[in-house]
Parts: C-alpha cells; structure tokens; sequence
C-alpha cells in the first residue's frame, strides 16, 4: 500500500511539472538595426521568429521589431546588449569590442566563393568572430551574407585615388569603414542613417559610402547617378542572441532557436548572390549607372587601402586578430 501510495505521489508530481513546463511561455524580442519589414532583411527575421513560434509549439513568442522602431543602429545594439532585445540579424555596431570590425576590414576578399567561404560555418572568419562574440556576451549564430559594397554617388564617379579627391563621401560610425573611404582618396562625413536621403539631396554629401546596391537603390535611388563597384567590404549582417537570454532558454528551446537560425543562414548564403544581381538589373532599371572595375584596376586601390587601414586594425585590434586576417585573406 505504502509503495502504491509512493509511486502516485511520483506520478502525479511528474504529471504537474511536465504539465507547467509544457504550458511555461518565453516571449522574445527580435529586432534589426537595418531593414523594413518588406526588406529581405525584414524577411529573414520574419522567417526566423514564424519557425521559432512554430517549432516550439507556440511556447516561445517572438515580437519583431524592423529598422528604426526601437531607434537607430547603435540604440538598438545598446538595447541588444541591456538584454532588452534578445535576437538580432544586425550589422554589428564596434562601440563595445573593436575587434567587430573585422568584419569590416577591407579587401579581404576579391570573389564571392572566398568570401562565402570565409562566412561559412567552418570558415575561418566565422570562427574568428564567434570567439569575439563569445568575450562580449553574445550566442553567435552566424552570418548572413549581402555582397561587396562600393560606392554610390551623384553626379560623378572616381577609379583612382586622384579622381576621389574632390567627392564628400557619407560613412557610417563603424572603424574603420571611414579610414577606409578615406584611403580610397576621397573626403568623407559620418552621417546617421536616417539622414544619408537629405544629406544627399541637399550636397552636404556626394553619396553613400558603406553599403551594397540594395540599399542604395532602395532608398537612394532618386538621389544618386552612379553604383561603384569597389569591393572595398563583403558585406553580412550576424544572426546572434544576447547569452543572459540564451541561457534562460531549456536545452530544448536553444535548439528550436540555433536550428531556425541555420535555416534562415542557409537560405541567406543560398540566395545572397542572385538577389544582389537582381538588384544590379533594378538600380540599371531605375536610371543608375552601373559600374564594376576590373581586378587590374582595382589591384592599386586595394594595396594601398590593406596598407593603411590594416595597420590602424593591428594597433585598434591586436596582432593576434590581424594576424589571422593576413594568414587568410586573398592575394590582389
């Protein structure tokens, strides 16, 4: 009898905290620094938070949170690393760790099979940067590639660092994505993202500096008369989770959210390449003019830019991060 009684206890007990576990809701705030909803940007983190919802049985809620709704770039990292947003496919603002902008040093790659390569989950950025994030309290996920960048502009458009030198170029305030304009020959002014329409239109600045045609054309396109190709950045964003967030999560949970991350990955490295061609023929479509230098005219720019903007890496960063960087990046 006393065995029997025992055994109902245990079930019953085992009954309760499977049932409060199964009903236990986690409610996740997802955000990008970067892109409307629309966006493919703002469809990833669509496609991120419907499978999290979905493979978890409707336990963890997603709330999403698409570009400037919770503030501009480096509010919504600060908010990302408070833990008051804990997902996020972003482009990582260097404010709290330099050694983030790796990912924006420039010629590192010369082709997309390199870069993506690089970005792959055994590339050898990819695991420089999941240390990175690891040191600053971050879950790396991984990245989520766009393309090489260049640089829009209105009414003229420079090969050489001599043609450069009279064009105002915007950056963001991202190290070193400003030495790096610079040392391609032009001026250049950080402008906040909000503002690059107006500072455009109105000539404080000649155009955009940063970012691939996508964006240029998307929201730039009436402004700007040029799209040049400079390859200065392969640009991706980064699919991570703040770590106070992710080790609140059960076993099971941080596999629904790491397995839906992979997919939205996946399909990004699937697709990055197409859906920057498209947006090639859409700028060309709009009135841009569309320009790619060859690798010979690009050789003399890029080894002057690694020459300068990589020895202000090693002494912002270390020698041990550059020294990987070297070891691996491809020869102009």
């Amino acid at each position: 009898m006393i065995g029997k009684t025992l055994k109902s206890l245990l079930l019953s007990t085992a009954l309760v905290t499977l049932g409060s576990a199964a009903m236990a809701e986690v409610t996740l705030k997802m955000a990008t620094d970067s892109g409307a909803k629309g966006s493919a940007a703002g469809n990833a983190l669509d496609r991120w938070a419907a499978m999290i919802e979905e493979k978890s049985g409707g336990d963890i809620k997603v709330e999403v949170f698409y570009q400037n709704e919770l503030g501009g770039q480096q509010e919504v990292f600060d908010l990302f690393m408070a833990n008051d947003v804990q997902l996020m496919l972003n482009w990582p603002m260097t404010s709290y760790d330099q050694r983030i902008s790796v990912l924006y040093a420039p010629y590192m790659f010369k082709s997309w099979d390199e870069a993506l390569a690089a970005y792959s989950p055994d590339g050898w950025m990819n695991g420089l940067l999941g240390g990175v994030y690891d040191e600053l309290g971050l879950k790396f996920f991984g990245a989520w590639p766009e393309g090489f960048n260049g640089i829009a502009s209105k009414g003229k458009y420079a090969l050489t660092l001599e043609d450069a030198a009279s064009m105002k170029i915007r950056v963001p305030p991202v190290f070193p994505i400003a030495d790096t304009v610079q040392a391609m020959g032009y001026q250049t002014a950080t402008v906040d993202w909000g503002e690059v329409f107006t500072a455009i239109q109105t000539g404080v600045v000649d155009g955009d500096g940063a970012n691939v045609i996508y964006w240029d054309y998307e929201y730039f396109r009436d402004t700007l008369d040029y799209y040049n190709r400079m390859k200065q950045q392969f640009i991706t964003g980064i699919l991570s989770m703040n770590a106070e967030a992710w080790d609140s999560l059960s076993a099971e949970q941080q596999a629904i959210v790491t397995d839906a991350a992979k997919v939205v990955m996946d399909e990004g490295f699937a697709n990055a390449k197409s859906l920057d061609a498209h947006y090639v023929e859409e700028a060309k479509a709009a009135g841009m003019e569309y320009i790619e230098p060859s690798d010979a005219e690009l050789k003399p720019v890029a080894e002057h830019v690694r020459e300068v903007v990589w020895q202000k890496m090693e002494e912002q960063i270390g020698s041990e991060v550059m020294d990987v960087v070297r070891a691996n990046a491809t020869s102009f």
